[in-house]
């Protein structure tokens, strides 16, 4: 890669990563290219020659957050045995993500999907696809915990899943409306709660 391309990449990554702010900050409708451009210093059409247009920025934003996401959660559970050690790191992880990252900044997909559930549009496509593809992705990890014997036959993947999600945007909620200095406590209590309901 040419010193010329680095400074383009760089460029394009502190570009998504100031509008990622201000989704976070404000909603995913509050990103434009010259609100970006401010950001950074940029001009707008700066920031159009690197990302295209406002919808493909904010399209970007949603992916490099999902990105970010599976790295710090679903990734690294991959390395546990699959079954129960692999689902309890992934909500250990979704919980410290939460109490470390979201707690400060809000969750995109939380957020995204209030602001977008009365409306239609590529955009709204485009977060539906990344949060269904992280709940496949946590089904299919509940689902394995069956197969190993570990969760009782009968367990309902989806409601499994319902119900977890449910644990997270209790404990999002808590630590930031209330801030309640032991939401991610409470979250891991619930979460052994709802478990041994299911346990074998």
């Amino acid at each position: 890669m040419d010193a010329k391309t680095q400074k383009s990449e760089l460029t394009r990554t502190a570009i998504v990563g100031a509008a990622m702010n201000l989704a976070l900050a404000e909603g995913l409708e509050a990103i434009t290219l010259q609100a970006v451009a401010s950001r950074l210093g940029l001009s707008k059409s700066g920031v159009f020659s690197r990302v295209g247009s406002r919808e493909a920025l904010q399209k970007a934003v949603i992916e490099e957050y999902g990105r970010g996401f599976l790295a710090d959660v679903f990734v690294p559970a991959m390395q546990k045995p699959k079954g129960l050690p692999r689902l309890n790191d992934i909500v250990a992880r979704w919980i410290a993500r939460t109490r470390d990252v979201e707690m400060h900044t809000g969750c995109l997909y939380m957020a995204g999907a209030f602001e977008f559930d009365d409306r239609e549009g590529e955009l709204r496509d485009v977060l539906f696809d990344e949060i269904t593809r992280w709940r496949a992705a946590l089904r299919r990890t509940v689902m394995l915990a069956v197969e190993t014997g570990e969760l009782k036959a009968d367990t309902d993947p989806a409601q499994v899943v319902s119900e977890m999600n449910g644990v997270m945007m209790t404990q999002l909620h808590d630590a930031r409306f209330l801030r309640d200095p032991q939401a991610a406590d409470r979250a891991t209590q619930t979460w052994q709660r709802l478990l041994s309901s299911y346990l074998a």
